[in-house]
């Protein structure tokens, strides 16, 4: 375990990320409700299913927050069968999108004028809802600097010895909230290369020859890649 990161390591593996693939352009969605939607959808799945499930939803004209909350849940899981586990999304959707418009107005202003801290322990009490999809929306949707974590961003960093293996996704997102500026293009961005990386290369069976970050300024180096060289000098 390396001692406690320095930002500029952490910056220094995003800019190796972002000039091996470019912006990435997160969030792939026409609205901030849509984002909203698209969180809860692709729990659990690729974001492809997510997206053909948002896509039926647009062609029924259901993707509206009004017409959401007062759907039959059966009714809204025909339309998102690709995203899996189609009934408790039905459910989630239909009970965030009648909070969206009690609590909020159906205006992603009013929701993101409420305060981060506040924000996030209103949402993570809806049902379903767990960190990553929050501070997805929070990010995304509502433009608050909040790093998301997931799966591949533990895998990569454990790799690097920056976090243990098995780590907890509150001190994953320490990692990044306490040695980077509070930035949410830098955060939407970063998190969208660490999906990218884990696809493309950092898998659960590393392709570490097509590694953008595999030497990063020569300080960090990857615990999968090291032992991968040491079978194949």
């Amino acid at each position: 375990m390396r001692p406690k990161p320095l930002t500029g390591d952490l910056l220094a593996i995003y800019d190796a990320l972002h000039a091996a693939f470019g912006h990435q352009h997160w969030w792939p969605a026409k609205t901030p409700f849509e984002t909203m939607v698209g969180a809860i959808l692709t729990q659990n799945v690729s974001w492809t299913n997510a997206a053909q499930a948002i896509a039926n939803l647009e062609a029924a004209g259901m993707l509206d927050p009004d017409l959401l909350a007062a759907a039959d849940t059966g009714d809204i899981a025909r339309l998102i069968i690709p995203s899996r586990f189609y009934n408790q999304k039905a459910e989630r959707i239909q009970e965030f999108a009648g909070i969206y418009v009690a609590e909020f107005q159906a205006d992603p202003a009013v929701m993101a004028a409420v305060e981060t801290g506040a924000l996030r322990e209103r949402l993570l009490a809806v049902r379903g809802f767990g960190k990553e999809t929050v501070d997805t929306i929070l990010l995304y949707a509502c433009r608050k600097p909040v790093f998301v974590v997931d799966a591949y961003t533990r895998r990569i960093f454990s790799r690097y010895g920056l976090l243990p293996e098995k780590v907890s996704y509150d001190r994953t997102q320490r990692l990044f909230s306490d040695h980077l500026p509070p930035d949410v293009k830098l955060f939407n961005d970063y998190h969208a290369q660490i999906v990218r990386l884990g696809k493309t290369a950092c898998r659960k069976s590393p392709l570490c020859d097509r590694c953008p970050i595999r030497r990063v300024c020569g300080s960090l180096r990857c615990a999968a890649a090291d032992q991968m060289s040491r079978y194949d000098p």
